[in-house]
């Protein structure tokens, strides 16, 4: 069975290190880091199997487009399939206002 080809974009990237960073940094527990930002990454590598694994975006917001997310604890991973290819875009913390990340401003220190 082909797997799916994973395109992580450069502000997923970002988010991943400045979400490690926070829990490490900002909240002072380095082990916790390193185990959410592994949940995240496993669940984005379950995608090369399972691309539809995650729920719509409209069935949660009134959002455009083929979004679809994955829940990791406090994290939600924004992706789009296309074909056999999986372009994840954002990893933003939950209780952020997600829908201006993904459709409108584009970094979290433009929210802050």
């Amino acid at each position: 069975m082909p797997m799916n080809k994973i395109h992580v974009s450069k502000k997923a990237r970002a988010d991943l290190t400045e979400i490690k960073r926070y829990i490490e940094v900002e909240l002072e527990n380095p082990t916790a880091a390193r185990a959410v930002t592994r949940r995240i990454t496993d669940d984005i590598h379950a995608l090369r199997d399972h691309a539809m694994l995650g729920a719509p975006l409209h069935s949660a917001a009134a959002a455009p487009g083929n979004y679809r997310f994955l829940v990791t604890g406090n994290y939600l991973t924004f992706y789009r399939v296309s074909g056999a290819d999986v372009y994840v875009d954002r990893i933003l913390y939950g209780r952020r206002d997600y829908l201006a990340y993904l459709f409108g401003k584009s970094s979290p220190q433009e929210n802050s």
